[in-house]
């Protein structure tokens, strides 16, 4: 099995997927895509993860490769139907590549909140093992606003309905993170367009309040990445996922 990961800036990376992936000995390959790095050839790799990044899926102009990305995603889940998964920014440009819409999150969710499986979360194999409500880090400015066709919308929250969906049947995505580790706060409030959010959304304690909100519930994010990851895995080795 070889992975395809999708990233748009250094620190946001599979965090403690990465442990995971090294301890079933996964090969997977990294493009960093706001570096200038290319795509490589599609049809060498089992499955597809999209990290998040601080640019949003309309700023084509600003950053030029998400042309190529959302073609390539396109490409990925439409044509050759594998397994895709999409974190925070990966959840927008599945949306966006499909022809769904993004738009503005008012007021923007970050902090250390709630999200609720749907009924039909509930019966998705990716979810399976997870409790309905969870605690998860949110740090976003942007959401689904209308999802693409052949979408099941698997999780929700108050300010965001859109907060986990499935496309057809192989294309999974999250607009919250899972893959948080202990530094995670500390490496995402170094970027200055992540900092300002934090501070404008919580205050001059935004920093302080999202750290001690993560040590907290730590063990639970380890935990939900390890079963989401776990049964992401099952899916790829079926054929129709």
């Amino acid at each position: 099995m070889k992975l395809l990961v999708f990233q748009h800036i250094e620190c946001e990376h599979p965090g403690s997927m990465r442990q995971l992936l090294s301890s079933d000995g996964i090969d997977w390959d990294v493009v960093e895509l706001d570096a200038g790095e290319d795509i490589p050839p599609l049809e060498d790799y089992d499955a597809l993860w999209v990290m998040g990044g601080p640019m949003d899926v309309w700023e084509v102009e600003k950053h030029p490769w998400l042309v190529a990305e959302k073609a390539a995603i396109r490409t990925w889940v439409r044509e050759m139907k594998k397994p895709y998964l999409g974190l925070c920014l990966g959840h927008q440009l599945l949306a966006d590549a499909l022809g769904g819409i993004c738009g503005p999150q008012r007021p923007p969710e970050i902090g250390i909140l709630d999200i609720e499986l749907t009924q039909d979360g509930q019966m998705d194999s990716l979810f399976a093992g997870l409790p309905l409500r969870q605690k998860c880090l949110q740090w976003h400015s942007v959401q689904v606003v209308t999802p693409p066709n052949d979408t099941t919308i698997l999780a929700k929250s108050i300010a965001c309905p859109v907060q986990a969906m499935r496309v057809d049947r192989c294309a999974w995505s999250m607009q919250y993170h899972v893959e948080v580790e202990s530094d995670t706060v500390a490496n995402w409030a170094d970027i200055p367009a992540y900092h300002d959010a934090l501070i404008d959304t919580l205050g001059p304690e935004g920093f302080a309040l999202m750290a001690e909100g993560a040590k907290e519930h730590l063990g639970d994010f380890e935990g939900y990445a390890g079963t989401i990851y776990r049964n992401f895995m099952s899916a790829v080795t079926k054929t129709d996922c």
